[in-house]
Order: C-alpha cells, then sequence, then structure tokens
C-alpha cells in the first residue's frame, strides 16, 4: 500500500483566535471549526475525558492543511525551552512558498510575527526567512526568484 498524502499537521495553541487569524493572514483560508469530545477523541490521542476546539485550515491550492487545536480539558502543557532553537530536536517549523515575502510579513508582523534571523537570499532562486508567530510557532517563507 503506498502513502496517499500528507493530511495536516497540528499545532496545539493556546488562544485560539490568535493563531487562526495570524494563518489567516498568512494567506491561508479556514476550511472550518468545531468542538471535539468523546471517547473517539480520548482513543486517538491517549489522553482521558478530552474537550478541546478546532480550527483547519487549508493553503489555496487545496493539498495542505494546518490544523490547530485549543485544548480546554486535559489543559495543554508547556514544553520547554518555550521558543527552541532551529536546531532543537523535532518539528521546528513549517515552510510555505510565497510569491511576495515583503508583502507576507508586512501582513504578519500586526500578528506578532518576528524575523527570527535575517532574510536571506540563496543565490537568484530564493529569498527566505523564518518568523516566529503567535506562541512561539516557528514558520520558513520562501519565494521563488526565477
Amino acid at each position: 500500500m503506498a502513502l496517499q498524502r500528507m493530511d495536516n499537521v497540528l499545532i496545539v495553541v493556546n488562544d485560539l483566535a490568535a493563531a487562526k487569524a495570524f494563518f489567516i493572514a498568512l494567506g491561508m483560508e479556514l476550511e472550518g471549526e468545531m468542538p471535539l469530545a468523546g471517547p473517539w477523541v480520548d482513543q486517538v490521542v491517549g489522553l482521558e475525558h478530552v474537550e478541546c476546539e478546532i480550527a483547519m485550515l487549508r493553503t489555496p491550492d487545496g493539498h495542505s492543511r494546518v490544523e490547530l487545536s485549543q485544548f480546554h480539558n486535559p489543559a495543554a502543557v508547556n514544553v520547554t525551552p518555550a521558543n527552541a532553537p532551529s536546531n532543537a530536536l523535532g518539528i521546528r517549523r513549517i515552510m510555505f512558498a510565497v510569491d511576495d515575502l515583503d508583502a507576507v510579513l508586512a501582513r504578519l508582523r500586526p500578528h506578532g510575527a518576528e524575523i527570527v534571523g535575517e532574510i536571506a537570499q540563496y543565490e537568484d532562486f530564493y529569498r527566505l526567512c523564518f518568523i516566529r508567530g503567535p506562541e512561539g510557532i516557528l514558520l520558513g517563507l520562501a519565494q521563488q526568484l526565477k
């Protein structure tokens, strides 16, 4: 059996509204929102008495999704350090292709986005940067130049 696709990436947040606004400002489209609870949720995530809200956002091409989840029960737990560096073990960032890096940064700054290092140019092919958004979410942005 072959892998079909990567369906989505889950990001657990404390402020669902702020995270949702950030990803919408990035250019993602809200696909839907709903509360989740019940035995089947407990079974899937391996926790008991789960109560959470999710928001599913998709890229404009419809191929990629980010699922934002805010846990009400059990409460979300913090991992340290909160703003782990790019070389920390685990999932570090999600990379997005953008058509105008400067315009995207201008839209995201009011939502708390901060450039992690600098905007860099890779030869004549890409302008790239890493940014931190709400709750330390780390994203990569890449603008193809050719």
